[in-house]
C-alpha cells in the first residue's frame, strides 16, 4: 500500500473522499475483526502507551479498508467498527497491568507488515497468536537483570563496599525468583512485590545484625526500587495528561497499590530481623537519619 493512501489525511480530498467512501462500502470480515481484537489486546495488556495503542489500530484498521474508534479502559476495550454494514461495537477483555515489550515490538512489526501489504489478515493473525505464546524470560536471566539493577542503584545511590554490593545483588536476584514462583501459583499482582519487599528487608535487617552489612537503607531498599512499576506510572501519568481520566487514574491507583504493597513488606521484613531496638530507630535507618 503506498503512503497516500495509508494517510488519506495527505492526499486531495477527492481521492480522500473516494479511500472514505471505499473504506465505508467495504465489510470487515470475521478474520479482519479477530486480528483487530488480538493486536488491541497483545498492545493494551503488554505496557503499550494508550495514545500509540490507538494509532497503531486506527492504522492497522485503515489498511484493511475500514475505519475504527478505539476506547480504552481499566479492564476493558471497545472498537468501535464502521464498515459497509453500518458502525457496530466490539468489545473486549483486557487490564492493562502487564509489561512485556517484547511482545508489544513484535506485533507492532506485524501490524506494519499488514499496512504494507506483506501480510494478509489470516497470516497476521497467526503471527500474533504466535507472539500471545511468546514466554517469559528464563529465570536466571531475569534474576541476574534484576540483581545487577538494584546493584546499579546501590551504587549511584552511595554503595562503595562490595559486601554491600553483593549483598543487594544477592536480595535482587532471590527476589526475582521468589516472584516468578510465586506468579506460577498465584494470579494476584500484589503477592510478587509484597514478598519480593518482605524478603528484601528481612534480608538488610539481618545482613546489619549479623554485622555483614552496615548499609542498611541501601542493601534493603535498592532491592525494592526494581520493583516500583515505573511503566504504570509513566503511561497513567500520560493518560491524566490527555484527559483519558478514568483510565489514567485506574493506571495511577494500580501502582499506588503496588507501590503500597512494596512499602508494607520492606517495613514488615525490617520488623521481622529486628535490626534496631524500636520502630523508631527501624524508620530513621530506613530513611538514613542519625
Amino acid at each position: 500500500m503506498s503512503h497516500t493512501a495509508a494517510n488519506p489525511a495527505c492526499v486531495p480530498s477527492s481521492e480522500a473522499r473516494s479511500l472514505s467512501v471505499h473504506a465505508e462500502a467495504h465489510v470487515a470480515s470475521a478474520e479482519e475483526l479477530a486480528l483487530m481484537s488480538l493486536s488491541a489486546r497483545l498492545l493494551f495488556e503488554n505496557g503499550q502507551s494508550t495514545e500509540k495503542v490507538v494509532s497503531a489500530l486506527d492504522q492497522l484498521a485503515e489498511a484493511l479498508g475500514f475505519r475504527a474508534i478505539v476506547f480504552p479502559r481499566w479492564g476493558e476495550l471497545t472498537i468501535l467498527i464502521n464498515d459497509g454494514s453500518g458502525s457496530r461495537p466490539e468489545i473486549l477483555a483486557a487490564t492493562p497491568a502487564g509489561v512485556d515489550m517484547r511482545k508489544v515490538a513484535a506485533t507492532i512489526g506485524v501490524i506494519d507488515d499488514v499496512c504494507s501489504g506483506r501480510l494478509d489478515a489470516a497470516a497476521a493473525q497467526q503471527a500474533l497468536e504466535t507472539i500471545g505464546r511468546f514466554p517469559p524470560v528464563s529465570v536466571t536471566r531475569f534474576a541476574l537483570l534484576a540483581a545487577a539493577g538494584a546493584a546499579a542503584l546501590g551504587v549511584i545511590f552511595g554503595a562503595r563496599h562490595p559486601a554491600s554490593l553483593l549483598l543487594i545483588a544477592i536480595s535482587a536476584g532471590v527476589g526475582a525468583c521468589l516472584r516468578r514462583w510465586l506468579a506460577t501459583i498465584s494470579r494476584n499482582p500484589f503477592v510478587q512485590p509484597l514478598c519480593a519487599a518482605l524478603l528484601a528487608g528481612a534480608i538488610g535487617a539481618i545482613a546489619v545484625r549479623l554485622q555483614l552489612s552496615s548499609a542498611l537503607r541501601l542493601v534493603a531498599v535498592c532491592p525494592c526500587m526494581i520493583l516500583v512499576p515505573g511503566p504504570h506510572l509513566l503511561n497513567g501519568t500520560v493518560d491524566l495528561a490527555r484527559a483519558r481520566i478514568a483510565l489514567g487514574a485506574s493506571r495511577i491507583a494500580y501502582a499506588g497499590v503496588i507501590i503500597l504493597m512494596i512499602c508494607t513488606g520492606l517495613l514488615t521484613g525490617l520488623s521481622f530481623g529486628n535490626a534496631c531496638p524500636c520502630r523508631r530507630r527501624r524508620i530513621q535507618c530506613l530513611l538514613g537519619m542519625t
